[in-house]
């Protein structure tokens, strides 16, 4: 029986170990995930707004800062688990990174399978939590609580129509949906609501989005039906 295989995923490690860092490279690859290293905080930020990793490996012991501070300043500004490293084991280096924003905790010296069982582990609540409160597609990510919609990592404003609109197309992804449909769905916002303004509403939004009807990235019409939301799926 196949197995499917699990995501590549991008993980910045922030630590002054050279020779760990060179270690982990190499045996984090067999694994399918690419390790990007930093010796500094301050080249960890630059890789960090770089490449934007799906999770941060994090030494509590850096050169030219501390660790614990620097994670305070990740978790501020970017949405990415962190996983905190220290040859320190007390409680209260432990239950400090927790507090500051770290999503676990990793005393050295470990074994390097423990820690890519801990980066699957984090970063699979990490998809789940978004899940629950977000819609992500090929680039695009609509987060329900705080309303706010980005593509490619940069804001897009909408109105409250627009908004509602693509919520409705993201979540039924991949279902065609009858104007009719998007009309009942959105006649709560606005009542006069009505065909017309729908193709009207999916072009301002679609201008938004940067997206072209003719070869869609996200919002293909259907002819004489409605639209369909496509996209590749972010797991």
């Amino acid at each position: 029986m196949n197995r499917t295989k699990p995501p590549a995923h991008r993980i910045l490690m922030i630590d002054d170990d050279a020779d760990l860092n060179e270690l982990l490279t190499e045996y984090i690859a067999r694994f399918g995930h690419r390790l990007e290293t930093a010796t500094t905080a301050a080249r960890g930020m630059q890789a960090l707004r770089r490449e934007r990793p799906d999770l941060i490996v994090l030494d509590i012991m850096l050169p030219d800062t501390d660790g614990l501070t620097l994670c305070r300043e990740i978790s501020s500004e970017f949405d990415v688990p962190i996983i905190m490293l220290t040859a320190r084991g007390e409680l209260a280096d432990r239950v400090l990174g927790l507090e500051l924003g770290a999503d676990d905790y990793l005393a050295k010296p470990f074994e390097p399978r423990e820690l890519v069982a801990r980066i699957e582990s984090v970063i699979r609540r990490s998809i789940q939590h978004v899940a629950q409160d977000a819609l992500v597609c090929d680039g695009l990510k609509l987060e329900k609580p705080s309303r706010r919609v980005l593509l490619d990592d940069a804001e897009i404003e909408l109105t409250t129509m627009e908004f509602e609109l693509l919520q409705v197309l993201m979540e039924e992804h991949g279902r065609v949906i009858s104007r009719n449909r998007l009309i009942e769905r959105l006649r709560g916002i606005d009542a006069d609501v009505y065909d017309r303004s729908i193709d009207m509403l999916v072009s301002r939004l679609r201008e938004k989005l940067g997206d072209d009807a003719q070869c869609p990235r996200f919002i293909k019409t259907i002819r004489l039906t409605g639209y369909q939301f496509i996209g590749s799926v972010s797991q």
